[in-house]
């Protein structure tokens, strides 16, 4: 075996990765210029492991910098190993789809957690009290990136009362299916399975429950599961980086660490998913622009009133509402400070130029 492919890795195919007809369609021109597909299972930075018809090799990525690079999940062409050289990314497929945060460092770039993935499965523990608005949160990064949400609820073992909270979440996730599960006692679990298809990502802060869900697709225990404060509930990051996993029964599994920070970043499809009651309440006000705070003949505050949708729901969509309207001035903002740089640089250029003609 090249020494450029993982010795540790399982062989699957790519069709266990994901690869079907729509992507060997896509791939053609690659295939004709003598370039071979593979799916980053692992992304770090200036070098990937992907997964190809002959394993799973270490990639190069030339040039790529803090922003760029694949993502795990990431479907890619790359120019096969020779004369000792590693096998070299050459080009990256167009996304089906993209999860995406705003960075960590709260920078005007955006952070990809993942790519081309079918159902994000936004995982929520029972065993610690519901925080709504991360779910709002969780939900409109999963609708954003054009993937199907789905809510699971964990550790129904430790709820006293986990149809009322099922109840409550399902208020909050309109259009969405939500289960509750349970590993001690297998509760939901079949459900999960039946529910879930495709590349399936577990988001979720740490503690709620992803690995186990994760070992109950995989059929084994793979991911490790760390311990969970009782004071706070929170766990430790017991998954250090994103990883592709094929699933036995079909799909794959994409492990990634918990969330501490759900930033929005240009998600405004997703809020009005999220939030479709009252994206659908707001075409029946009496103004276009209605702001939905005291302006006659809100249909918003008219629901509110009559105790169909709680005030709370309101105060959360506005919030989101607001702050992604702010990443989105960032990005323009920094979109207009590189547009500026280029032309700075074209100018020096051209005032060198005419400087040597001079002489």
């Amino acid at each position: 075996m090249s020494e450029f492919y993982s010795h540790h890795a399982r062989l699957h195919s790519l069709t266990d990765y994901g690869w079907d007809e729509a992507w060997q369609r896509a791939f053609a021109p690659h295939s004709a210029a003598g370039l071979i597909p593979a799916r980053v299972v692992r992304a770090e930075r200036g070098s990937c492991e992907a997964a190809t018809e002959a394993g799973v090799v270490r990639a190069e990525i030339p040039g790529a910098g803090d922003h760029g690079g694949p993502c795990t999940g990431d479907w890619l062409a790359l120019r096969p190993a020779a004369d000792g050289h590693p096998p070299l990314l050459h080009a990256v497929l167009q996304r089906r789809t993209a999860l995406v945060r705003s960075s960590a460092a709260r920078t005007s770039r955006g952070q990809l957690l993942a790519a081309n993935v079918d159902t994000v499965v936004v995982t929520v523990s029972l065993a610690a009290p519901l925080k709504h608005a991360r779910i709002e949160r969780m939900l409109a990064l999963a609708w954003e990136s054009g993937a199907r949400p789905v809510v699971v609820l964990t550790k129904a073992d430790a709820c006293a009362d986990a149809p009322q909270a099922a109840a409550e979440v399902a208020e909050t996730a309109p259009g969405v299916d939500v289960l509750v599960t349970s590993v001690v006692t297998g509760e939901g679990l079949d459900a999960l399975t039946a529910v879930v298809d495709g590349t399936i990502v577990l988001l979720g802060p740490s503690g709620a429950g992803k690995s186990s869900l994760g070992n109950h697709l995989l059929g084994e225990e793979r991911l490790a599961i760390g311990a969970v404060r009782e004071q706070d509930g929170k766990g430790r990051h017991t998954t250090a980086w994103r990883e592709l996993l094929p699933l036995p029964g079909g799909g794959v599994l994409l492990d990634t660490p918990g969330l501490r920070a759900v930033g929005l970043q240009d998600a405004q499809d997703g809020l009005e998913q999220t939030f479709a009651e009252i994206e659908q309440l707001a075409r029946e006000c009496r103004f276009s622009d209605c702001s939905h705070v005291t302006e006659p003949g809100c249909a918003v505050l008219a629901a509110i009133e009559a105790g169909e949708i709680p005030q709370r729901r309101l105060d959360s969509y506005r919030k989101l509402l607001r702050e992604n309207a702010y990443a989105a001035a960032r990005a323009d903002a920094r979109l207009r400070a590189e547009r500026k740089a280029v032309w700075k640089g074209i100018a020096r250029h051209q005032r060198a130029v005419n400087r040597s003609r001079e002489r």
